[in-house]
């Protein structure tokens, strides 16, 4: 099995999907903006972890900003 390596470029863009919805101080943003620089499995997990915490509708929204590119 072939473990996965984060897209860092995918990653920045959820990095300002999430800006430009829940700004640029929630944890959720600063996670993910870790996650994104460092590209280390704990950042990753955790910055996971929180997206998955966002409201369904946030969360909703950042993957269609994503999606819409």
């Amino acid at each position: 099995m072939e473990e996965k390596t984060i897209d860092r470029v995918a990653m920045g863009r959820l990095l300002n999907a999430l800006i430009f919805i829940c700004g640029p101080e929630h944890p959720t943003t600063v996670a993910v903006k870790a996650a994104a620089v460092s590209g280390t499995g704990p950042d990753i997990k955790k910055a996971r972890a929180l997206f998955l915490g966002l409201r369904p509708g946030d969360r909703q929204a950042a993957l269609t900003m994503l999606a819409d590119r």
